[in-house]
């Protein structure tokens, strides 16, 4: 849940550039009324408060998630170098069906990832610095879940040094 709020943060607070999308859905780019022109009322929304700015949380479930797809929840407001944008896709995160993205299928679909963490408890997550995030089972072969947002560094940059007087 940690890494979860740490994530929401980063991408709350990156600038939006190229990123991994998904059925129409890119982060950074993609509007609240795009989602719904594409997928339709939600099967429910969430209103939360995060750093300070009014978000909106709009979750697909049961039959009005998409074919293959257990849970989808698209995550709205996004703060850029340009301003806060509240109809602006943050995150995009989803819950495969089993079966549904095996590694194969996500390496074909995104290529090679550009990191991988090995998880306490026996999952990996592999990471795209474009704005993808797949969380793996302990066999490594199922995604669990998958979580697209703005390009996102693999490490947090050092700050840089005051200047010298």
């Amino acid at each position: 849940m940690l890494r979860l709020t740490l994530l929401l943060v980063l991408a709350l607070t990156a600038v939006p550039a190229a990123a991994s999308d998904w059925g129409g859905i890119e982060p950074g780019v993609t509007t609240i009324d795009q989602v719904r022109d594409r997928y339709g009322q939600p099967s429910k929304e969430t209103r939360p408060k995060i750093e300070g700015y009014d978000t909106l949380q709009s979750v697909y479930e049961g039959d009005r998630a998409p074919p293959g797809i257990a849970r989808m929840t698209v995550d709205f407001g996004l703060l850029t170098a340009g301003g806060y944008k509240p109809n602006v896709v943050r995150l995009l995160t989803l819950e495969p069906k089993p079966f549904m993205f095996g590694k194969n299928t996500v390496f074909q679909g995104w290529g090679v990832p550009d990191g991988v963490v090995d998880n306490k408890d026996g999952t990996s997550t592999y990471i795209w610095k474009d704005g993808l995030l797949v969380h793996f089972d302990k066999e490594g072969k199922d995604s669990t879940s998958m979580i697209f947002s703005v390009p996102q560094p693999l490490v947090p940059s050092a700050p840089s040094p005051a200047p010298k007087k």
